[in-house]
């Protein structure tokens, strides 16, 4: 058994790798630039949502009362007439990048504390390479990677988009499972 402390580095380098290799999938590759597509009359829909002073929230529409009502003819009829979705409406102002970015930052140290967790919970020092990159590597792929099917699955996320995010969770995974396995004790 090898304790979390003991890892702290390949913790934080891992955390910084991961940071990176994000920035760099997002920002500079093409990769998702196509994730998300501007609405049809934007400017008319936001001026609208405007006017009934939608608040920062999650949406669906149209909205059931409850789960019984989403079988009623009415609700039937709504769902047929769509159109049917999901948003997410954020608070008014620019994005603050800064604060997401910190947070990534600090979501990515929470990953790698779990995968030392995990790892030094099942491996002792002086493991072999492939035992720490398999357990390193699958721990950090499900902490990456693991929730975004259920984007698709429940929020009607399109699986093009979900398959782009699991890619991008089993590269940071690779890279923290060969951090862990270069810094394991």
């Amino acid at each position: 058994m090898v304790p979390v402390m003991d890892l702290w580095l390949a913790i934080l380098l891992a955390a910084v790798l991961v940071f990176i290799a994000s920035s760099i999938l997002h920002m500079v590759l093409p990769f998702h630039r196509g994730d998300y597509r501007k609405l049809p009359d934007e400017e008319k829909l936001m001026e609208a949502m405007r006017n009934v002073g939608v608040p920062p929230g999650n949406y669906a529409f149209p909205c059931p009362k409850d789960p019984q009502d989403m079988g009623s003819p009415e609700m039937l009829e709504k769902y047929k007439k769509g159109p049917v979705g999901m948003v997410n409406i954020m608070p008014t102002g620019a994005p603050n990048m800064a604060k997401f970015l910190a947070f990534w930052f600090v979501y990515c140290i929470v990953i790698g504390i779990v995968v030392a967790y995990v790892t030094g919970r099942c491996l002792g020092p002086g493991a072999e390479y492939l035992a720490v990159f398999q357990i390193a590597g699958t721990a950090a792929f499900l902490g990456y990677a693991g929730g975004h099917a259920q984007d698709s699955i429940w929020k009607g996320q399109s699986w093009g988009t979900t398959i782009k995010h699991v890619i991008d969770g089993l590269i940071y995974a690779l890279l923290t499972a060969g951090v862990f396995e270069w810094l394991w004790p």
